[in-house]
């Protein structure tokens, strides 16, 4: 069906609307008119039979003997004197007779009241109610005659009941009264009502329009500048990784139907954390603004250039001739190194490394292309050549073939609902044996592998830029499930892994405020656990992060503490809850000395800091007892439960309640 625009819509409703208002106003107006004139003629009649009928007939012309032709001519003499020329003719009737005459005298007297009325004259006995009822008022009506010739004449029909001053109804008087003036006058009364009505309504109209028209408009443009942004990098005006997929998905169709290859680029820029430590985050705009203006000039129209994300950019060319021709664009694309870049007055050279995938030479599907891409950067940036090409005998193990294939079918596990899916496990405080929380664990259900451990795709993953939609999932798998919690009754924090591209994402915070707005979730529910690495990966701009989120209700955690190499200062200044020692510090906690000294350490430490202190892997109830005796706040483990889907948690929580009470 055809959806048609605001304007076209309001256009037709409210011409429609308006034409029937103006027409049922018009047509009020011109009904009330001729009510009026219908009231005129009354008293134009009750006038005339008042001061000239009346006037004329004493009490005995009522008497025996009726009417006689010397006093119908002295009322035809005087109501001709006092008539005006709409007087047309005047009927009475009495017990006595019935009398009729126009203007050229009287034509009728009937002085027999049981004679038969000629043609044309109404007969008496229809006004018998009227002369028996003194309370009777006058009547008038609008008819239509028809002349012999066939013309139609409008006339005023006035029947009024005659008195001799304020006795009985002595008789009943028809006055008929040209409609021709009055007709005209209610005509033209109608006519001005109409072009008034309808111009008011035309002004009204037109200036509604402008006014909707504008309003349209203004809501087009905001649509189109949403639909803009959506898919527009704000800082660089370049697509970002959402339109940069759809394009380079067209293109790969087209690619298949046609045989000709396309080439992928993806760039990052050399030490680009440096820049935005030592120079500030302004200057790293800058220089990705810049970038992104020698990209755009240097590349061909039906090429695509995107920023997906952080400093990392890709270049989609549709179309080479091979590989070969290929390698001569991305040189190209590699002078953009060459000039120094002007930061505000700071002359800076940097470095950027480019990886190459041309289908279909290196791969057939647009996940493994991307992957190959990923893989021919990273290679060109651990070598320092600036520019690689995908090759299948890459010597960096850490990319070899099972992991490449992993990472195109982690690609499509992202587009399907039944791969992914969540696991939950418990957190004990220590000191009640209550359930006060749990970690949100991702799980990864392999058509053909089975389950594949998070070790295995996660730092893959944080390789290849995945993490992105990967903790998008997350987060909303882990809303999702909040809710449904609430709804039964659960109500625990749930805390989800944070990498350090996610930290380094500027509107995380946004996707996770507008998670909480949809599901109705308390802040407080969701908690987040990032890794000692990720605090020192860019410390300016994961601390302003993490102090969005905390700002939005959301607490902190640093995970797998103990094996990473955190600052105090950072422990001081990071907006913190939580330390979660190494589970390689707890499973042994029993029988290695050194181990707990460090476990004791790291709690001692929290509590200084004000921070609460969570032992994971504990499996024994000899850790427990260690732990507690140490002061640690909290545990998780194997002890109480394994990781467990969101249908088995209940059971699990009411086991461990139970445990607990029989303590």
């Amino acid at each position: 069906m055809r959806r048609y625009s605001l304007t076209v819509t309001f256009a037709w409703v409210s011409i429609v609307a308006m034409v029937a208002l103006g027409g049922a106003l018009v047509w009020e107006s011109s009904r009330l008119l001729q009510d009026q004139a219908l009231v005129q003629a009354k008293h134009t009649a009750q006038s005339f039979v008042t001061v000239e009928i009346v006037r004329e007939l004493a009490p005995s012309a009522f008497s025996t003997g009726g009417f006689t032709k010397s006093l119908a001519t002295r009322m035809h003499d005087s109501v001709a004197k006092g008539l005006d020329s709409n007087l047309i003719a005047v009927r009475l009737w009495t017990p006595d007779g019935v009398l009729f005459f126009d203007s050229s005298g009287p034509d009728l007297l009937i002085t027999n009241p049981d004679s038969p009325a000629p043609n044309g004259i109404p007969d008496p006995s229809r006004f018998e109610t009227a002369t028996r009822s003194d309370g009777a008022e006058a009547t008038a009506a609008i008819v239509n005659e028809i002349s012999p010739s066939g013309t139609v004449a409008r006339r005023l029909d006035v029947y009024t009941p005659v008195r001799c001053g304020t006795g009985p109804i002595r008789g009943v008087a028809e006055v008929v009264l040209s409609y021709d003036e009055t007709g005209a006058a209610v005509a033209g009364a109608t006519r001005t009502i109409l072009y008034v009505v309808f111009a008011g309504l035309l002004l009204l109209w037109l200036l509604l329009f402008r006014t909707v028209h504008t309003a349209s408009k203004r809501l087009r443009f905001q649509a189109g500048e949403n639909a803009r942004l959506a898919l527009q990098d704000p800082l660089t005006g370049l697509p970002n990784r959402r339109l940069f997929g759809d394009r380079l998905e067209r293109a790969a169709m087209i690619s298949g139907r046609t045989g000709l290859p396309l080439a992928l680029l993806v760039l990052d820029i050399d030490r680009f954390k440096d820049v935005n430590d030592t120079l500030g985050h302004p200057r790293g705009d800058a220089l990705l603004v810049q970038v992104a203006e020698r990209l755009t000039r240097i590349m061909r129209e039906s090429d695509t250039v995107a920023r997906l994300g952080g400093d990392e950019f890709a270049v989609l060319l549709p179309v080479v001739d091979s590989v070969v021709a290929a390698e001569g664009l991305a040189r190209r694309v590699a002078t953009v190194f060459d000039q120094p870049f002007n930061l505000d007055g700071l002359i800076l050279h940097v470095d950027g490394s480019i990886g190459l995938a041309v289908m279909p030479n290196h791969g057939d599907d647009i996940d493994t292309l991307m992957a190959r891409a990923d893989i021919a950067m990273y290679t060109a940036k651990s070598s320092g050549m600036g520019l690689a090409t995908y090759s299948a005998t890459d010597a960096h193990a850490e990319h070899g073939s099972g992991r490449l294939m992993l990472l195109g079918d982690l690609r499509r596990a992202l587009d399907v609902d039944d791969q992914l899916h969540m696991h939950y496990q418990p957190k004990i405080d220590l000191r009640t044996g209550e359930v006060i929380g749990l970690e949100a664990l991702l799980r990864w259900n392999h058509p053909e592998l089975g389950n594949v451990p998070p070790d295995q795709f996660i730092p893959a993953a944080e390789q290849t830029g995945l993490m992105h939609p990967i903790t998008a999932r997350v987060l909303g798998l882990v809303a999702t499930q909040l809710g449904e919690w609430l709804a039964d009754g659960i109500e625990l924090p749930v805390a989800v892994n944070l990498s350090a591209r996610n930290l380094l994402e500027p509107d995380l915070d946004e996707v996770v405020a507008s998670l909480i707005e949809m599901h109705k979730l308390p802040p407080h529910l969701l908690e987040f656990e990032i890794t000692e690495s990720a605090l020192i990966e860019d410390p300016v701009r994961v601390g302003e992060m993490l102090s969005k989120l905390t700002a939005l209700g959301m607490t902190v955690a640093v995970d797998d503490f103990g094996i990473g190499s955190t600052s105090m200062s950072q422990l001081i200044t990071m907006p913190l809850r939580t330390l979660k020692i190494d589970r390689s510090f707890v499973t042994n906690l029993a029988t290695d000395a050194p181990g707990a000294v460090l476990v004791k350490a790291i709690v001692d430490l929290a509590h200084e800091f004000g921070l609460t202190a969570v032992a994971e892997g504990v499996e024994d109830y000899a850790a427990i007892e260690r732990l507690q005796a140490m002061g640690c706040d909290t545990a998780q483990g194997f002890h109480w439960s394994r990781p467990v889907t969101a249908a088995d948690l209940p059971a699990v929580l009411r086991r461990l309640e139970a445990e607990r009470v029989s303590v």
